[in-house]
Order: structure tokens, then sequence, then C-alpha cells
């Protein structure tokens, strides 16, 4: 299902859902506000779910970096006046979401992520040269779920038409190594929010490893690993993600 995209200044968005307690979630770097379709009908009768759309194509080449990232969503966040939300992050959204933890501990009430950067990730084999096949693309994009299907021949459309549109090709390799260079191993020990990690067991993107990595160096954080699952389990279990989170939320959203 798609929802509409509200556009405020600089920002847009999806905002569904009529809880009290917000819940922000942060699309990865070929991700889009849509993947996360399926969480949004699963829990907005509970609460309120906004999606930002990441400026990765709007910033100049000298402005791209993780921390222009979350600045921009922790403007909008500001800017919406709320003072208490829980992240969730996928992939790149999850490198974000570690970032903002980290620069305002008290905004973040819990950080879930699933798939994350920021410790380590084979970023689609090391390279994404701007022009492919169109076969390429689809094999990568294949390469993203334990099931191939997954990938929809519009998304595989989306990617094609990024990967070959010369700015936002060049935005997209920027981001990566910008990801890539910002390693949060030391940091880690910092993160005070209750934590929880989705992984998929069959990641070739930031395999499993780096979940169990994760959960090591996030204290009391805690892990689940998925079975027949790749880099977007909310995609690829989305029923399954949804009961790990509503479980998990429902311990802090009083605390």
């Amino acid at each position: 299902m798609e929802y509409p995209i509200h556009e405020k200044g600089k920002f847009k968005y999806i905002e569904e859902g009529q809880g009290t307690e917000v819940v922000i979630l942060l699309h990865g770097l070929f991700g889009s506000m849509g993947n996360y379709s399926d969480l949004i009908a699963g829990l907005k009768s509970k609460y309120k779910l906004i999606v930002p759309l990441l400026p990765i194509y709007e910033l100049s080449r000298r402005e791209i970096s993780m921390s222009a990232l979350m600045e921009h969503v922790h403007e909008f966040i500001q800017g919406e006046g709320y003072t208490s939300i829980h992240l969730v992050g996928n992939s790149l959204g999850g490198h974000i979401g570690l970032l903002m933890s980290l620069k305002d501990p008290n905004l973040v009430k819990t950080l879930t992520l699933t798939g994350s950067s920021g410790l380590f990730e084979n970023a689609l084999g090391g390279s994404f040269p701007r022009r492919q096949s169109y076969d390429f693309v689809k094999k990568i994009a294949e390469g993203t779920f334990y099931d191939p299907n997954v990938a929809s021949k519009d998304l595989v459309d989306e990617i094609f038409e990024t990967v070959n549109t010369p700015t936002k090709g060049l935005n997209i390799i920027l981001t990566a190594k910008s990801a890539m260079r910002h390693n949060l191993e030391q940091e880690l020990h910092k993160i005070t929010a209750p934590t929880l990690l989705i992984w998929g067991k069959n990641d070739i993107i930031t395999p499993a490893f780096v979940g169990e990595d994760f959960n090591q160096k996030i204290k009391d954080s805690e892990l689940h690993i998925l079975d027949k699952c790749g880099h977007a389990p909310m995609m690829e279990h989305p029923q399954v993600f949804i009961e790990l989170l509503e479980e998990f939320l429902s311990r802090h959203v009083l605390s």
C-alpha cells in the first residue's frame, strides 16, 4: 500500500497513525519510505508512525555525510515538537539512528536496528558503478533478500533509474563511502537507549555476525536473528518483525 507523502519546507515524510507514542522509521541507502508499508499497516492502530525521506539526492557533494543526514532528521523531529521518540532504522537508517542516539540521548526512548551499518558492511560488493545493465541491477537487488522474489520489478526499476541518473548515482556512492568511513565501534558503549536488534541470518550486506557484534557492544541490547531472511527483515518477514517490535515497545512505552 502506498501512503501519501507530506511536504513541509525541505522535509518530505509519511505520517500515519494516531498513537501518542511516536515511532520514526528510517530507510536505507537504496530504500524508500515504501519499505515500511507493512510495518505501518501493522502498527498504525497503536502508534504514530513517521517515515522521513532522507535527502540523499538533494545534498551537494560537499555536504554529503552521515552527520548531515542525521542532522536533517534531527531538525525535522525538533521542528515537529517531539521530545521523546522511538527510532527504527534499516541499514543506513540504523546508522543514522545510532548517531542520533549518541547526539541526543534524551530524545531517543528506544532504538531498533535491522541490518544496520556502522560497524561493517559489504556495500554492494564494494562499489556500484554509475551505469550497469538492468540484469546486473536486478541481481544486486535480489541479493538483498533471501527470497529474490521480494525484489519486485518496481523496486528494481527504481534502483536502475537511480544508478543511471548521474547526480543520483554519484550521491549514492559518496553516501556509501561516508557510511563505511564513519565507523562507530568506539562509540557504541555510550548508547543508553534500550536497543532491539533484528537481523537476517542470510544477510550478505551486514552479515549476522555484525548483529552479534552490535549486541556485544551496546549494553543490555537484545538480538533476534531470523532464518531465511536477508538485509531487510521488515520487508521479508514483516509479521515476525511487527511482533518483536510490538513486544519490545510495550516494555518501554511507559518507562
